[in-house]
């Protein structure tokens, strides 16, 4: 199976992926590994399309998280599944500060061999604040991700908008059980 799972920064994509991954013994790609290079420069378009066309073909099945709006014509030509995490304002915004403080007290490298580390300066008090981006973005992603679920030009993909905890234990329950028939 080939999902993308999708939503805000601080939702909870990651966490989901991971599991998911697990559960489908499938290869689980980060978008912000493909991305962020050190010092926290980004990867141009050219080569992250190519990077991402790479990791995706390299296997049958695997789990994508992230957004990277961009990357779309890559990631959905062969995607089968979208899972959509859409938790409400407070919650993803709660998660995000939570997932914040984490990362800067423990100061652990976010993406393998960039030396990148979230800060409280940066989490709190920057332009480019994680925070920041999540209170930008919340209401664009959900606009977006409504408009894809009807757009015709995706009729083809299987979108899956999950509210919360419920609505993703379920899914997860339903992915377990067809995939170990």
């Amino acid at each position: 199976m080939r999902i993308n799972v999708v939503g805000t920064s601080g939702v909870g994509k990651s966490t989901l992926a991971r599991r998911l991954a697990t559960y489908l013994n499938a290869p689980y790609i980060e978008m912000d590994t493909l991305f962020w290079r050190p010092d926290w420069q980004g990867t141009p378009d050219d080569e992250l399309f190519a990077r991402l066309e790479e990791v995706l073909t390299a296997s049958e099945s695997w789990v994508l998280d992230g957004n990277y709006n961009r990357t779309r014509p890559v990631k959905w030509r062969n995607v089968e599944m979208i899972i959509w995490v859409d938790y409400g304002f407070w919650r993803t915004l709660r998660q995000a500060v939570g997932r914040a403080l984490s990362r800067a007290w423990t100061q652990k490298e976010l993406w393998p061999g960039t030396g990148n580390h979230e800060t409280f300066r940066r989490s709190f008090f920057s332009r480019d604040s994680i925070l920041l981006w999540t209170l930008k973005t919340w209401r664009k992603n959900r606009q977006r991700y409504l408009a894809d679920m009807h757009d015709p030009q995706f009729a083809g993909l299987t979108f899956v908008r999950v509210r919360n905890q419920a609505d993703t234990d379920a899914l997860i329950a339903k992915l377990r059980a067809t995939t170990h028939h």
